[in-house]
């Protein structure tokens, strides 16, 4: 096990969650590692978005295998948003994700905007650790965030076929009622990870015993939310809000090459 997958696992074994960003390129990704983040994570809306595709059925694979590739030169571990593994077939989900060389994957359990039977995601569960047995694998239970089969005791039917399979952690995004998130964390003997909340506080998820944060897609469309800021008030003559300088930001990116160009050479 390399250092950044011990350290990417040892995340989740704080007290208090751990909060991963969620980057689209790598210039978000720049950022938030400048920011201090011990970890970040890729959105599969982010990156599709990006490319002016939707998200889901399989857009952002490309995008996302090229980008957290590109990603491995930062001094962070890096888990990657593979939707549903871009494929029916186990053994090619195992393939890919070890070649992807990252810290940690989410693997959804649904598609075309439902649930899926759970065997098919438990298959390839078991071929990722089978191909790559250190890579923590984050199932995604999608009951809650497609509002299908959202029985507490179906939901945890559902987290544990894939811990069975080998699953190391269990994310469950969508809107959850607290005592039913502290339920869940209780009957999980995993690290347990959310979205985060509007009015929900990290210090508020560990009293659930949630372990782990994320922030999906909401960085992403709130930066797209500040550009158009930005644009409005130039237009209506409002304030120009304060930016990280030109001088900064590239400085950050000709570091950034100078780490992939030293990645490389001891590659």
């Amino acid at each position: 096990m390399d250092d950044a997958t011990m350290i990417f696992r040892g995340l989740h074994d704080q007290e208090h969650p751990f909060l991963l960003p969620n980057a689209w390129d790598v210039g978000s990704a720049i950022a938030f590692a400048a920011a201090g983040f011990p970890a970040i994570g890729t959105t599969s809306f982010g990156v599709s978005a990006s490319g002016g595709r939707p998200d889901a059925g399989g857009a952002s694979k490309e995008a996302t295998v090229a980008l957290v590739r590109r990603l491995r030169a930062l001094p962070v571990p890096i888990s990657a948003d593979i939707e549903d593994g871009y494929s029916d077939d186990p053994e090619e989900v195992g393939a890919l994700v070890a070649g992807l060389g990252v810290a940690g994957v989410n693997l959804e359990d649904s598609a075309a905007g439902h649930l899926v039977d759970p065997s098919i995601p438990a298959a390839k569960i078991a071929a990722i650790k089978r191909a790559a047995p250190d890579v923590f694998v984050n199932a995604r239970v999608d009951s809650y965030w497609f509002q299908e089969d959202t029985a507490l005791s179906a939901v945890v039917a559902r987290a544990r076929r894939y811990l069975e399979a080998g699953a190391d952690g269990v994310f469950f995004p969508g809107e959850i009622e607290a005592a039913a998130l502290e339920q869940l964390t209780a009957s999980l003997p995993v690290p347990v990870n959310v979205l985060a909340s509007p009015g929900v506080t990290l210090d508020d998820f560990a009293a659930l015993g949630v372990r782990r944060v994320s922030t999906g897609s909401l960085a992403y469309r709130a930066a797209i939310d500040a550009a158009v800021a930005v644009a409005e008030a130039v237009r209506d003559g409002g304030d120009l809000p304060i930016a990280t300088s030109y001088a900064v930001a590239q400085q950050r990116l000709l570091d950034f090459e100078a780490r992939e160009r030293a990645a490389e050479a001891d590659a």
